[in-house]
Order: C-alpha cells, then structure tokens, then sequence
C-alpha cells in the first residue's frame, strides 16, 4: 500500500483524516480551492436525498473534514451519526487520503487562470476577523502578513509563479498547488473508485453532468429527475440559498455569503491577461503539467479531443454499488 502524504496549511492539516471510519458508498469530494467544490456538494446532496431539500446547510451535511477550525471530535461524530449516504468534502489530493476500495473519490479540475479569478474574489470577500484568527492559529502575527499588491496583475503572477506551499503558516494556494492536486486525480483517472469531473462541463451541460454522476455513484434517477435536480444547482438558484448552501456561514466566513457565489462563469481571466501574459502563463504551465493534462485543464473533458477520449471522461467510469449505510456499516 502506497504511504499517504501528509499535506498541511494554515487552514487545513489531511493528517484529521487518520483513524477516520470509512464506510461502503462514502463519497470523497477532493478538489482545489476555487475549482468547483460547492457545487459538486451540492450535485452529490442532490442526488442522494433526491429532492433540492436537505435536512441542514450543505457545509454541515458535507463537512470539510481537515479543517483545523473545526472540532475534529465534533466532525467526526457528525458524520457517525448520518443515516444516509455521506459525501465529505476535503481540499487534500488523492495521495493523501486514506485509500478505500469501497468509496467513491471525486475530484474536479477548472482553468487555473478562472480560479486564479475566483480565489482573487473570494479573497476581497473574506471577513478579516477570520484572515486574524488564521493566523492566530499558525502562529503568525497578523501585523506582519504582508497586505496582497493592489495591482491584479501582480497578484496574479504571485499565484503563478509561486511555487508548490506545504506548509502549516502557508496558503496552500498557487497554480503550482492546484496543478498538483489535479495531477493526483488524473493519473489515477482510470481506476475504480476514482472520478475526475470539471467546471467547464458543469457549466456547458450540468443536466449531463448530473447524469454522469449519477452513474458514478450508481444513484437510480429518470432522465426527467435529473433535469428537474440540475435546475436547483444552476448558479443563479444556489446563489438564491448562499445562506444555506455557502460554505463557512456559521463561522461567518464572508463579508457576504451571496458574493461567494461571485460569478460562476469561465474566461474572466481574459480581461486580465492580454496575448504576452497568456503566453508567459503557459509557459509556467507547462513546467508543472505534462501537454494533455494542461489541455484538459483549459477545456475539460466535452472539449478535450487531441489526447484523450473526446466528448465525453474516461470509457471507465464505473458503477458501484454501495451497500445500505445503515445496516452494513
């Protein structure tokens, strides 16, 4: 058995997930930040509680288990206590979670430069009591956190060419980062157990999506249920229930939960980066990733055709069945 790595930042330590009970039909939602992951609990809620309804907010039916400003014994008995099918949501590649054959590790891609986008925003909208408390937390004086250049474009090239952040005082986020976390999934893309989904998709065609799904987590849905459970995870209709379905509510995360459903779109980037910039970005992306991972980033899977299986993810997506959560714990 492969060892699993640990990861580490200020806000998250994949170390929580040792010891933690897996169960047959657990679903693993592991994406970077800014990829996606909101939406991708929601799609999971949807399918498994078979209604837009849910008993509770989404961050507390899916918590982000390796958040360390969360009471790990708390989380833990959470989700002991759920009867149905449980998706958890972590921000740790694949290599270091606890491998189970009997769950089901979803992870989700987007073009770096939209996330580079959406963390950029995200950022701005983060109530600074919680950027204090951070690094509290690592023991970092947060009269000495240097404030992020005021020019965008220099922010941007901070993500871009920082380098790979494993480190308890550090962020965790830069393209270095995210290409990494995405490559984990992407070299396991063909094994059981592992799906890879991406934002472009969801965005070109989330009935689609929804139903590919579907047949990941071998959930029996009509045609019909699937485009009438799509509708609710549209951006508009989630941006409706940022109270609801907003991650870090309670904790009061945001200057505004609405505003972290920010823009739900791709290709903000080209507002920012104009032909030499663009060229400068591929350049450092193509020292982190190998050619048809960097494609697949840019289009997804509806659009990547050079490399891979075009229109369409990996001919293997499988189907597992997981047994009754309840009765075959």
């Amino acid at each position: 058995m492969a060892e699993v790595r640990r990861y580490r930042t200020r806000v998250s330590d994949s170390a929580r997930w040792a010891g933690f009970p897996l169960r047959d039909g657990d679903v693993v939602i592991s994406t970077p930040p800014k990829c996606g992951t909101s939406w991708m609990q929601m799609l999971c809620a949807l399918l498994i509680f078979e209604s837009p309804e849910f008993p509770g907010p989404l961050t507390e039916i899916s918590p982000w288990l390796d958040a360390v400003n969360h009471d790990l014994a708390v989380t833990f008995a959470t989700l002991e206590a759920q009867q149905h099918r449980r998706f958890i949501k972590t921000h740790t590649p694949l290599d270091g979670l606890p491998f189970d054959e009997r769950v089901t590790y979803v992870g989700q891609g987007r073009d770096p430069r939209d996330v580079a986008m959406s963390f950029d925003a995200a950022s701005a909208n983060i109530n600074p009591a919680v950027r204090v408390a951070e690094a509290a937390r690592a023991g970092i004086d947060p009269r000495k956190v240097p404030a992020p250049p005021a020019d965008p474009l220099e922010r941007f090239w901070l993500w871009a060419d920082g380098e790979f952040v494993d480190d308890p005082t550090g962020p965790g986020v830069t393209l270095a980062n995210l290409v990494h976390h995405v490559r984990t999934f992407w070299e396991r893309r063909h094994e059981p157990g592992v799906a890879l989904f991406h934002y472009n998709d969801l965005l070109t065609d989330l009935p689609g999506q929804l139903r590919r799904l579907a047949t990941v987590l071998a959930v029996d849905v009509s045609d019909r249920r699937v485009e009438e459970l799509a509708a609710a995870a549209t951006f508009a209709r989630m941006r409706e229930r940022a109270d609801e379905l907003a991650p870090g509510v309670s904790a009061k995360l945001w200057r505004s939960n609405r505003e972290f459903f920010h823009s739900g779109t791709s290709g903000q980037w080209r507002a920012l980066l104009g032909p030499s910039d663009v060229r400068r970005y591929q350049d450092r992306l193509a020292e982190l990733a190998p050619p048809d991972l960097a494609e697949w980033l840019h289009t997804g899977w509806l659009g990547f055709g050079s490399t891979g299986r075009a229109g369409g993810a990996p001919a293997n997506d499988h189907v597992r069945r997981p047994a009754d959560p309840v009765t075959d714990r």
